[in-house]
């Protein structure tokens, strides 16, 4: 698998916010997670689907 079909559509970052803030995300490229500042989480993005639950998401620490 390339790295272009692992990853995330570029579009598709751009109009995805945080459902808990509405903020826009931070994309991981190496952990494979979208990460909202405000809420203090990382959502997972698995087979380039990012799964945009609370309770599927790690809490961060810092």
């Amino acid at each position: 698998m390339t790295e272009e079909k692992s990853g995330v559509d570029p579009r598709l970052l751009e109009i995805l916010v945080c459902p808990l803030t509405k903020e826009p995300l931070e994309y991981d490229a190496q952990a494979q997670e979208l990460i909202s500042r405000k809420a203090r989480l990382a959502f997972p993005i698995r087979d380039g689907i990012p799964i945009m639950l609370a309770d599927e998401a790690r809490q961060l620490d810092d």
